[in-house]
């Protein structure tokens, strides 16, 4: 292990929350437009990384400026933060679960259906575009990329369907390491970055995508009365919903956990092993996206703040990961693999316009949709809101919708491409 110059447990956890929070404070505080392109997430990530890396960044620099003779390897300059910790795997084994029990309970299938209709058709074909999409674009730079970059392209595709919590589950899942996580995070940022701005500018075919869609003419307005209806606010928590939210979350950790070390112990009694592509973190992620979804079909959904007290886990897990991200190892695959995706997320983009074609699905919706799998809620939001205003609970229930299949899609794309 690296020498650091902060080892205690909590330490680091406050470094890493404060990281999170202050990122947060500055981006309302200052409103500087770089956090409109840039997201806090971002930062979150890196900030750990330079922190993990500070170390060797200096010893390179300084053997930069002074030469070899400058550079004592028998003294060598300690990271800020360590790269491995006990802090680390609490959070690993605690965070990223609860924050899927957490993120997956505000999920409402029915009432997506409802609002959204047929965008929900072109939200899904979407999801199967990232899935093709990262198996294709992964197939064509696979030879200037590492033997587990796949795992990357999983990750990716979790993110793109889903959102950063699934970017974090499916990580996990396929335990993937720091730098791996990483190229998917580089990816995730830089291509939202053109693909929003196609995103906004397609409000303006409306009219000759209508005509080339066939859409109903009145479609966009079943779709704001639809909207309109199912507009509801929640009532503020309290700390009895905090109480309960963190019981179900904990209590679901714990029963897949259990669940999965007898799976496990089994297959070791009967001298088996776990399915190619399979392992224990890929069952213990399945077992928790399950059980969260079959919960959310229950009043439970009904807990106010359950995605944010989630969202909270997921940058808390995101700037763990950071700090255990190799930067040399990132920097040398980050031209193939942005490549790669940008061929994903190209193929994304022709599935949804076929989808909306054939299924007579007005740009606007077409639009949220795959703001929706790319971005996010965040992002589903802007693009809704700049469209049309109505649209935006609709975003947010293609989001939620994201987030249920964002796991399953992940793990498929990883699998495929693992195996090519």
């Amino acid at each position: 292990m690296d020498q650091a110059f902060i080892t205690s447990n909590a330490a680091i956890l406050a470094i890493l929350t404060g990281i999170c929070a202050f990122y947060f404070w500055l981006e309302r505080a200052s409103r500087w437009r770089l956090f409109q392109y840039v997201p806090p997430l971002v930062f979150i990530y890196l900030t750990p990384v330079v922190l993990a890396n500070s170390g060797h960044l200096l010893t390179f620099l300084r053997s930069s400026i002074g030469g070899a003779a400058a550079t004592n390897p028998s003294t060598p300059i300690p990271n800020v933060l360590p790269t491995a910790s006990p802090a680390y795997d609490v959070i690993k084994e605690f965070a990223l679960p609860m924050m899927l029990v957490l993120m997956l309970l505000n999920v409402d299938v029915a009432r997506a259906i409802r609002v959204v209709g047929k965008g929900v058709g072109v939200m899904l074909v979407g999801s199967i575009g990232v899935v093709v999409g990262a198996v294709v674009g992964y197939a064509c730079v696979m030879h200037w990329l590492g033997p587990d970059t796949w795992k990357s392209y999983g990750a990716l595709t979790g993110s793109w369907v889903g959102g950063t919590g699934n970017l974090a589950a499916v990580s996990e899942a396929l335990d993937a390491n720091g730098t791996e996580v990483g190229l998917a995070v580089l990816a995730d940022t830089a291509l939202l970055l053109v693909w929003l701005p196609l995103m906004l500018a397609s409000k303006k075919i409306a009219g000759p995508f209508a005509r080339f869609a066939r859409v109903d003419a009145d479609r966009v307005a079943h779709l704001d009365a639809a909207a309109m209806a199912e507009q509801e606010t929640s009532p503020p928590p309290t700390y009895q919903d905090f109480l309960l939210l963190l019981f179900i979350a904990f209590a679901v950790t714990a029963f897949s956990q259990t669940l999965t070390a007898t799976i496990s112990a089994q297959l070791a009694a009967h001298e088996l092993a776990w399915p190619v592509q399979f392992s224990e973190s890929t069952c213990r992620i399945l077992l928790i996206t399950t059980l969260g979804l079959l919960l959310s079909f229950t009043r439970l959904r009904n807990v106010p703040s359950s995605r944010h007290l989630g969202m909270a886990l997921v940058f808390i897990f995101m700037a763990q990961t950071g700090a255990t991200a190799d930067l040399a190892k990132a920097a040398e695959q980050a031209v193939p693999f942005l490549i790669g995706a940008a061929i994903c997320i190209s193929i994304h983009g022709l599935f949804i316009l076929t989808a909306a074609k054939f299924m007579r699905v007005d740009i606007h919706t077409a639009a949220v949709a795959s703001a929706a799998n790319i971005g996010g809620i965040a992002t589903a939001s802007c693009v809704a809101a700049h469209h049309k205003e109505s649209l935006m609970p609709a975003g947010i229930l293609l989001a939620l919708l994201g987030y249920a299949i964002g796991n399953y899609a992940g793990l498929l794309a990883a699998a495929i491409c693992e195996s090519l």
